[in-house]
């Protein structure tokens, strides 16, 4: 059931490169996402194309990584995403993970989206567009014009999903041509704003635990002349999260995780393939690479909101007070960070194309962590800031994540 297809060249995040003027865009050790060639946003677009659907995802290619072939006539697809799976975890765990890591990939190695962060890749690849597109555009950013911020994973319905993140997703258009599409994921999420805005289009199928997630992903397949079937589990993320990735726990659930890989590829129907992806990498982030904002001096001095997360903050100042801020966190954070205004951000290309209707849910100053830097806000996200593990930046270690495939037995090779 394993598919040896080796990495496609040039697959990895671009390196950060220099401007017209020889200034460095990005920190050497940043990676801009390519989107459109190699990203989180391109997977679905592909699968889709692969079934016979028409994708529209505007000047994007319609499939980037060349999975029509590589699918070999698959007519039913499941796309597993693990939270926190990141491809140089992966890759230093060969032990715990022999079944994925033994996997092929038609593909490579894949970027997530800026901020590497969940909600942001949840929409990117449920829309096939990067974030600067459908505006999901961090873990936590303000409602412009309305002194409040939006949690994406607290997300219900205010504000209205359809409307924050008004993008047609892949699912709907492979409904609209006959696809059967289904979502599979924690219960909890059955109707929360995140399921709305990354996954309309798909019926959402409630899974409780990684056993359940391999029988109902598997009964889903079996719908329909065509399928595709998405499942979800946070399981790995949320054990890096709390006990750090350089864990016995991390690596028990690892374990966890590819039994649960090995389960869904031995099911899968005949005429179908199974690909495993992430939204996300992970960094252990000590003591000493830990900087608490509210501590420092000089930080809050005209900043009028916080959002974002520990390695991937927004900092939205006070009337007039956008170039002193980002003068200050340049001279505080120093090397510890890259730290730009929001037009140099955008400028940048991290967000991919950003829409003038979302600009403003990006804080007026950048600040994106180097190294395993994070900085934290103890006195405000008091829980958040005591966790072990953090994401969110460009190093590869976050942006880095895998495809793998598995094929049903009509498809394999001789």
């Amino acid at each position: 059931m394993s598919w040896p297809i080796r990495p496609r060249p040039g697959s990895r995040p671009e390196p950060a490169k220099g401007g017209e003027d020889g200034v460095l865009l990005l920190p050497d050790d940043f990676s801009v996402p390519a989107y459109g060639a190699g990203t989180l946003a391109d997977v679905l677009p592909s699968v889709a194309t692969a079934l016979g659907v028409p994708v529209r995802r505007g000047d994007l290619p319609t499939d980037p990584l060349d999975l029509t072939p590589a699918l070999g006539g698959a007519r039913r697809v499941a796309v597993l995403l693990v939270d926190g799976l990141g491809a140089e975890l992966l890759a230093a765990h060969p032990r715990e993970a022999p079944v994925l890591n033994a996997l092929g990939t038609p593909a490579g190695v894949l970027s997530a989206p800026c901020p590497s962060t969940t909600p942001v890749s949840l929409v990117t690849l449920g829309t096939g567009l990067p974030p600067g597109s459908h505006g999901v555009l961090g873990f936590v950013t303000e409602v412009p014009g309305q002194d409040r911020t939006l949690n994406h994973v607290q997300w219900r319905d205010d504000p209205d999903p359809l409307q924050w993140q008004a993008q047609p997703t892949i699912f709907e258009q492979a409904t609209a041509h006959g696809v059967t599409c289904t979502a599979v994921g924690p219960h909890t999420f059955a109707r929360s704003g995140l399921t709305k805005a990354a996954y309309r289009g798909a019926d959402y199928a409630n899974a409780y635990s990684p056993g359940d997630l391999v029988a109902v992903v598997h009964a889903a397949l079996a719908t329909g002349d065509r399928s595709l079937v998405y499942g979800y589990t946070a399981d790995l993320d949320l054990t890096g999260h709390v006990r750090g990735v350089d864990s016995t726990s991390w690596r028990h659930q690892l374990g966890v995780v590819d039994r649960m890989v090995e389960q869904l590829a031995a099911g899968l129907p005949d005429d179908a393939v199974l690909l495993v992806t992430a939204d996300h990498g992970m960094v252990d982030v000590p003591d000493h690479t830990r900087l608490d904002i509210g501590e420092e001096p000089g930080l809050a001095d005209g900043v009028r909101r916080l959002t974002g997360e520990p390695r991937a903050r927004y900092v939205h100042t006070e009337p007039g007070a956008a170039d002193d801020v980002l003068a200050t966190w340049r001279s505080v954070l120093g090397h510890r960070a890259w730290v730009v205004s929001r037009a140099e951000a955008i400028d940048s290309g991290v967000f991919g194309p950003v829409e003038a209707a979302v600009a403003d849910r990006i804080g007026d100053v950048v600040a994106l962590a180097r190294g395993s830097w994070a900085f934290t806000d103890v006195l405000s996200e008091p829980h958040s800031s005591l966790l072990a593990a953090f994401h969110g930046s460009l190093t590869s270690a976050e942006l880095s994540i895998p495809l793998l495939a598995a094929r049903g037995r009509s498809l394999d090779r001789p």
